[in-house]
């Protein structure tokens, strides 16, 4: 057991995903410090190419649901934020010294990658703060109905959602098992050890999770799943409908 911890260490490794939440609400001054605290979060040569779009609103929750494959916890969570790629500022910023802005793949990534980041930061310290989480990917399923429900202008797209809230503590799940370090973490170099006895132990050790559950799953719990849903592209739809959306991929 490592005896190097703090409470972000602790906050990230007692991490779960919650799906259930109570009705109590959010506090208005804790959302705001979370969101506030997000927002050193690194970003790429200070562009700060994202924003965040704070969801109370029932009616819109239940829309984004819907779009989100109809995943209840959208709906019912008390605060739902989308997290956004966003070169419209840039665009702005540019424009205010009679310039074009050069939109590019960088600028997709960079916009994509400070989403990214900012939304991590959002889920360690709401979970600091006893709060749940869970990121909803599919809000790329319609990326152009979540933009025109959320106002989005061109050059702004919705990376994935998250839903906050205070966690149904009687539905909290167990941990849930995550692949052996070796073959996460490389030192100096890629290591090219044949992966496929590590994949085959955390089959098991995930298939074993899933039986204390009672869920009765093949035996290649992580290798099987990921095999099939792998066959046919996922979204095939995204590109298109986030170059309508002012983005690059060129």
């Amino acid at each position: 057991m490592n005896t190097f911890t703090t409470p972000v260490t602790d906050t990230l490794n007692n991490h779960v995903t919650i799906r259930h939440f109570t009705d109590r609400p959010i506090p208005p001054g804790m959302l705001d410090a979370i969101l506030d605290a997000a927002r050193r979060s690194p970003t790429s040569s200070n562009m700060q190419t994202y924003s965040m779009i704070v969801v109370r609103d029932p009616a819109t929750k239940q829309v984004l649901a819907q779009l989100a494959n109809n995943q209840k916890h959208v709906e019912t969570c008390d605060v739902f934020v989308a997290f956004c790629a966003d070169i419209h500022r840039l665009e702005t910023a540019v424009a205010m010294h009679d310039l074009t802005l050069a939109i590019s793949l960088e600028t997709t990534l960079v916009a994509t990658i400070d989403a990214a980041l900012v939304g991590m930061s959002v889920q360690t310290a709401a979970e600091s703060f006893g709060l749940g989480a869970v990121m909803i990917g599919a809000m790329r399923n319609h990326p152009l109905q979540a933009a025109r429900l959320l106002g989005l202008p061109e050059g702004v797209y919705v990376v994935y959602g998250m839903c906050l809230g205070w966690p149904d503590e009687e539905l909290r799940p167990l941990q849930k098992p995550r692949l052996p370090r070796d073959l996460v973490i490389h030192h100096e170099r890629y290591s090219h050890a044949d992966q496929r006895p590590l994949l085959a132990a955390h089959d098991q050790e995930l298939a074993a999770h899933y039986g204390s559950l009672g869920r009765n799953l093949h035996e290649d719990a992580w290798t099987g799943p990921i095999a099939q849903r792998l066959q046919t592209p996922a979204r095939p739809h995204l590109r298109h409908q986030l170059e309508e959306l002012g983005f690059s991929f060129e």
